[in-house]
């Protein structure tokens, strides 16, 4: 598995998965019926922002993108989120992905990382934050609308 910095070639990849995470409404707040334009553009943003793929060979098994958390006096806390194909789970694409966006967004001079709204439901996301050193420091109850187990809450992390 490379990782490596996304290109526009890769957008496709990525929709292929990608597409069916956000329809599946579980763990991203897009809306379930977002298309590929609107996709590429609340995924694909530019500089500051880095956007990452894990790749072997053609097929993208997972993106991630990092940048600054808020603009201004608060672009020294990063952001980042992260999709792996659901057909590459358990193969570690998540951490491997993880890790070198922490690595990579210490280079770039950042001070700390922020999840801003991780599903509380999603327990696989939880526990690898968790196994990196994050924690989480509240959750908004309620937040989030899950598809199957209605309102539950988002955490920060």
């Amino acid at each position: 598995m490379l990782i490596r910095t996304a290109t526009a070639q890769d957008w496709p990849g990525i929709w292929v998965f990608m597409a069916g995470v956000v329809a599946a409404g579980e763990t991203y707040t897009y809306p379930q019926d977002m298309g590929p334009d609107e996709g590429r553009a609340a995924w694909m943003l530019a500089d500051p922002w880095v956007v990452l793929v894990a790749a072997e060979g053609e097929r993208i098994l997972g993106t991630a993108r990092y940048g600054p958390n808020l603009p201004g006096r608060g672009s020294h806390v990063a952001n980042a989120s992260f999709i792996v194909d659901p057909a590459a789970s358990g193969r570690g694409v998540g951490r491997a992905l993880a890790e070198r966006v922490l690595a990579d967004a210490t280079a770039a001079g950042y001070s700390a990382m922020q999840f801003n709204a991780v599903v509380a439901t999603n327990t696989v996301a939880i526990a690898l934050w968790e196994s990196l050193g994050f924690r989480i420091l509240t959750t908004v109850p309620e937040a989030f609308d899950h598809p199957t187990d209605g309102p539950v809450g988002l955490h920060i992390m």
